[in-house]
């Protein structure tokens, strides 16, 4: 592309981020034609197709880049000129996390930008496997994730390490894990995953037992409820010791198997771009994140 039609771009990431072409038309105060009708130029000027019309939506690979491109230009124009232009009088950032880290540190790292007003943050959570790709397809500025894939036009800094227990209340533990965690308990007792997405527990299992066949799982995808139904007895899985500390010293819930845990190192990923705000944020996530997680000379 010779020259890039930013009022295109202004579509196509509207598209994609609202997730349909009428609610696109609104953000943007104009037609649902006219959006069709910038996108339609602005594929015809790349010579490829940029969106997929799925419901919803879905940008192509080479959409995704120029929608990265677009985002890094607004984060890098707002910079420069205040930030009138953007949002309700602000830039605007998006990040995503898994919902662990959702649920425990990660307040504290976004308040100072938070309480201050001085950007609209945009906190998308999934799988600490999966946030990497939100990334990668231009939707967050950075991203918390346990993966260590090399993206290029980004920056990889490590945070440290989320342990994680393998949990059930006590009266579930004596009903179904009278023996210990053993391959024919695993195979009948209902297990809870946070989501599909969630390998965290086959993982444990597979390392601590050997045993990789199926297990019966309920999903429920809240970090905080997901402790609590633990609690209640209702079935066995992972969770992080930064939330569960204090039911393990209280006895509301017990390990499954003491002394074994499951380390997941977190990367925090973040485009290349120096602006106050985009630095701001990505010194408070390192900072907050390695006064929580555990770090390479932390004992075992």
């Amino acid at each position: 592309m010779s020259r890039i039609d930013y009022r295109g771009l202004a579509a196509l990431d509207a598209v994609v981020d609202h997730g349909s072409f009428d609610k696109a038309a609104v953000a943007l105060s104009i037609t649902q034609s006219a959006v069709s009708q910038r996108l339609r130029m602005l594929e015809t000027q790349a010579g490829e197709l940029l969106l997929m019309r799925s419901q919803p939506p879905q940008a192509t690979e080479a959409g995704q880049r120029l929608i990265a491109h677009y985002r890094q230009v607004r984060l890098l124009e707002s910079a420069l000129d205040g930030a009138e232009r953007y949002g309700a009088g602000r830039p605007e950032l998006a990040i995503a996390v898994n919902a662990d880290s959702a649920a425990t540190w990660l307040q504290e790292a976004v308040t100072p930008l938070m309480a201050g007003g001085d950007c609209m943050l945009h906190i998308a959570m999934d799988d600490q496997d999966h946030t990497l790709a939100l990334l990668r397809e231009g939707r967050v500025f950075g991203c918390v994730t346990s993966d260590t894939a090399h993206v290029a036009g980004t920056t990889a800094t490590p945070l440290g390490r989320m342990r994680y227990h393998c949990l059930a209340s006590q009266d579930f533990a004596a009903r179904w894990f009278a023996g210990g965690l053993t391959a024919d308990a695993i195979a009948t007792a209902p297990a809870l995953d946070f989501n599909r997405k969630d390998a965290l527990l086959s993982r444990f299992i597979a390392r601590t037992t050997g045993y990789q066949g199926r297990y019966r799982h309920h999903s429920y995808a809240s970090s905080e409820g997901f402790v609590r139904f633990l609690e209640a007895g209702f079935a066995y899985g992972m969770a992080p010791h930064l939330q569960c500390a204090a039911q393990l010293a209280a006895g509301t819930l017990v390990d499954l198997a003491p002394g074994q845990v499951l380390d997941v190192p977190l990367t925090w990923y973040r485009w290349d771009i120096q602006t106050p705000l985009t630095q701001a944020l990505s010194d408070q996530v390192i900072a907050t994140a390695r006064r929580w997680l555990l770090q390479a000379d932390s004992a075992s």
